[in-house]
């Protein structure tokens, strides 16, 4: 982009709340946002490489990642450096929220993982989830996170997955 280039760059900052407190904050650039969606691009944000057994990711990835202000979920797909789909990773949060130029999301703990190929899809923190206690101190926002988890779940190995990002 020139300096006289009428594109502008949005850049916001993704902050990840857990149980209250920021786990991850990092910089992204805002792709989109209709009032409803937002997405925004951002280079992996971990400190190295992160090996999860089933994906790596590492220094180069890029993320694209799909929020809804109505959505108790979130969706990112994972790309290595030179474009290649790795998959998507998914966050069960709470609906996110746009303040200032920050892009606010209460993670719930769960999450799932759905390969570039369809071929595996796992749930994953269950356990930490459990250990959360939101069942008992929250339990409407526990059930919509499991509602949204069984959603995804169904649309990673029998819907239109890429839809959801598209």
């Amino acid at each position: 982009m020139s300096a006289n280039s009428a594109e502008t760059t949005t850049r916001m900052e993704v902050v990840l709340v857990k149980a209250g407190r920021t786990k991850i904050r990092y910089p992204a650039e805002l792709l989109h946002d209709d009032g409803n969606r937002i997405t925004v691009r951002a280079p992996w944000a971990g400190d190295g490489v992160r090996d999860f057994g089933f994906v790596r990711f590492e220094p180069g990835d890029v993320f694209t990642e799909h929020y809804w202000r109505d959505r108790w979920y979130a969706v990112k797909e994972v790309r290595d450096g030179q474009g290649v789909l790795k998959g998507w990773y998914c966050d069960i949060t709470r609906p996110a929220a746009v303040r200032g130029g920050e892009l606010v999301v209460p993670d719930l703990d769960l999450d799932l993982w759905r390969s570039a190929d369809g071929t595996t899809v796992l749930r994953l923190d269950e356990d930490e989830f459990a250990a959360s206690g939101l069942a008992r101190t929250d339990p409407e926002a526990a059930a919509a996170a499991v509602r949204a988890l069984e959603t995804l779940e169904l649309l990673a190995r029998e819907g239109d997955f890429g839809a959801l990002s598209a």
